[in-house]
């Protein structure tokens, strides 16, 4: 695997490990959604500041970013991650002391 699809890889694993879309990973880029789906297809490349942007924006060095889905998916914050069984983004609630409570990205709201 080279460069270009190590890095492909790791960003598409980390779209999945934080279940944010490209239109999110767009938006902190400063790109259209598809300008990072012509990335991630091989038809344009990920430019080394794209890398430090992307590795920032997910809380990893860029160096975890360059060695690709696994290290890149190590790498990531706790607080990153995605809770198991729901979209990133979507409310659930909790029971706190006998009362529901509405929970949304991981806090009480």
């Amino acid at each position: 695997m080279n460069l270009e699809e190590r890095v492909r890889s790791a960003v598409a694993a980390l779209l999945h490990a934080t279940g944010e879309s490209q239109t999110e990973l767009a938006a902190t880029l400063g790109v259209s959604q598809a300008q990072v789906s012509r990335r991630q297809s091989g038809t344009a490349t990920w430019s080394l500041t794209d890398c430090e942007t992307v590795a920032a924006h997910y809380g990893i060095d860029v160096l975890d970013l360059l060695a690709g889905p696994t290290r890149a998916t190590e790498a990531l914050p706790t607080r990153r991650r995605r809770v198991p069984g729901r979209q990133a983004g979507t409310a659930s609630s909790t029971t706190v002391q006998g009362k529901a409570v509405a929970v949304r990205d991981g806090g009480a709201a």
